[in-house]
């Protein structure tokens, strides 16, 4: 399972005083905790913690970004070092042209016209796509080809 192989690592990059992976683990686990408390269970499947993990990815892709634009480029560096190790966990990403394909689809299956159908696309991706998928990727590209539908 995902999360003991995340608490495995965690244990050894302890071991190894590897600070930076350490203190991303640990916040990534106390994140995992949170969500098996307000879940009401004992360990989350593979499924919820790859959810769990992506949450933690966008939010260090958003800072990345704030910090570029502030030109923080030290403490963007410091976030893409932990975006790296947090991307580690997520299972093989399916390539950019599949996902496109698989959006073309999902937009003529659902006869998708515009942006208002934005949510809709989004949702069939994620549900043909299952988790193997960047979803920021993914909006892009739903955006770009509603954009020039709508």
């Amino acid at each position: 399972m995902l999360e003991e192989k995340i608490l495995n690592d965690y244990k050894d990059a302890m071991k190894r005083k590897d600070s930076l992976k350490s203190s991303v683990l640990s916040f990534l686990r106390a994140q995992m905790m949170n969500t098996v408390i307000e879940k009401k269970k004992k360990a989350l499947d593979d499924a919820e913690a790859v959810s769990v993990i992506k949450k933690q990815i966008k939010q260090r892709q958003d800072s990345i970004e704030q910090f570029t634009k502030g030109s923080r480029l030290d403490l963007a560096d410091k976030e893409k070092a932990e975006l790296e190790i947090l991307k580690s966990y997520l299972p093989e990403q399916i390539p950019p042209e599949e996902l496109a394909k698989i959006i073309d689809e999902a937009i003529s299956g659902l006869g998708a016209a515009g942006m208002k159908d934005m949510g809709r696309v989004m949702k069939e991706v994620s549900a043909k796509a299952g988790a193997s998928f960047d979803s920021r990727q993914a909006s892009d590209i739903v955006r770009e080809r509603l954009s020039k539908n709508g």
